[in-house]
């Protein structure tokens, strides 16, 4: 028999928990589970609430073999819980729901099909495919939703419709592969999980499921500080092995910020010190720590250190390129009779070009996983 795991992260859901499992449980008796012999396991994880969620659980617990209770001692968020769940889940499918009871977890039986025929290794619930009935709720979280899910497509060249979505069902292998390397503790997860499964190259599924919002006076928690969040994981995560022009986009304003720092930098230094060697020097040091920093943060890797001796090495050459490169433009430039701004904005100009491609191919170079 396979057994279908269902990952409920929980934090102060009291209202609405025990209704959620319920209707969680109820999926045994469809009979497409039945006529294939499966198997169900409730994960549920309390994410240290402070209201009554968690004698819930443990009470449910109690009363089912099929229920397992996770909890953690201080909050760390939905993403935090569920790792914690996908490490504990035994499923040979493993599936996500919130504690909210806005998803109908009938719908799970839909996502289910592609994978126990095989046609898919991921499948998501999309809000956003077409449903006999809806209820109409707010306008920007919606915009914002469809902004994220655009942008990851752009990134990772998926084609989902509902990249925020809470349901998302995982053949076992898949989350289990995934999940060390997991590092979103809140609803960054979404972004990043669905990097990491377009980086694994793994058949992706979507079916429409239904859904009920819930207000912010219900209970809703997600806010605009998780929606940039959300953003910048798309940029954290997916930038590296995105399109060229999309990571292009992206260096584009890294290498603007940089440029910026060159020009400021080197307009100082002339009024209090007239060694242009010195002067085109310093400035290029600033502007390519900002840089590389800002490489390092967002674009090509996740931690700023220096991770090899290598590493060091090729940096270093490509300082000594880029430097040589900017000191000669902007010299030529203001011997020419350019003035000092538009000297060094020009050699500034050509730096960014130049970094980009010696930053990707040279100093980071990303080696592919493909399935």
């Amino acid at each position: 028999m396979k057994k279908l795991s269902i990952i409920v992260p929980i934090y102060n859901e009291e209202t609405t928990l025990l209704k959620t499992v319920n209707k969680i449980l109820e999926i045994e008796n469809d009979v497409f589970f039945k006529e294939n012999s499966l198997e169900l396991e409730i994960v549920l994880v309390d994410d240290c609430s402070t209201d009554k969620s968690k004698l819930i659980a443990i009470e449910l617990q109690n009363k089912n073999k099929k229920i397992k209770f996770l909890e953690h001692t201080r909050n760390k968020g939905k993403g935090a819980a569920l790792r914690t769940g996908f490490l504990a889940s035994e499923g040979d499918f493993i599936g996500i729901q919130d504690a909210d009871d806005e998803y109908n977890p009938k719908d799970y039986i839909k996502l289910l099909k592609p994978l126990i025929e095989d046609k898919a290794d991921v499948c998501y619930g999309s809000r956003y495919l077409k449903q006999d009935t809806r209820k109409v709720l707010y306008f920007w979280h919606t915009c914002m939703n469809k902004f994220l899910t655009l942008l990851t497509n752009m990134y990772t060249n998926l084609d989902i419709t509902d990249m925020e979505t809470c349901y998302k069902l995982f053949k076992k292998d898949v989350i289990k592969e995934i999940t060390p390397k997991l590092k979103e503790n809140r609803f960054g997860f979404e972004p990043e999980i669905t990097i990491y499964i377009a980086k694994g190259k793994w058949r992706i599924y979507e079916c429409a499921i239904s859904y009920t919002p819930r207000t912010y006076e219900e209970g809703k928690k997600i806010t605009a500080k998780d929606g940039f969040r959300a953003l910048y994981c798309i940029f954290h995560y997916g930038a590296n092995t995105a399109p060229i022009p999309m990571q292009f986009i992206l260096y584009l304003f890294i290498g603007g910020i940089s440029a910026i720092a060159n020009i400021i930098s080197f307009m100082i230094l002339t009024k209090i010190c007239n060694n242009l060697i010195i002067n085109i020097g310093i400035a290029f040091f600033i502007s390519a720590f900002v840089n590389y920093i800002l490489c390092i943060l967002i674009l090509f890797r996740h931690k700023a250190r220096w991770n090899s001796f290598f590493e060091i090495v090729t940096y270093l050459i490509t300082l000594i390129i880029m430097g040589t490169i900017d000191y000669w433009t902007t010299f030529a430039l203001i011997t020419a009779g350019c003035g000092a701004f538009w000297s060094k904005s020009i050699s500034s100009a050509v730096g960014v070009f130049g970094n980009f491609l010696l930053r990707k191919y040279f100093v980071f170079p990303e080696k592919q996983k493909h399935k």
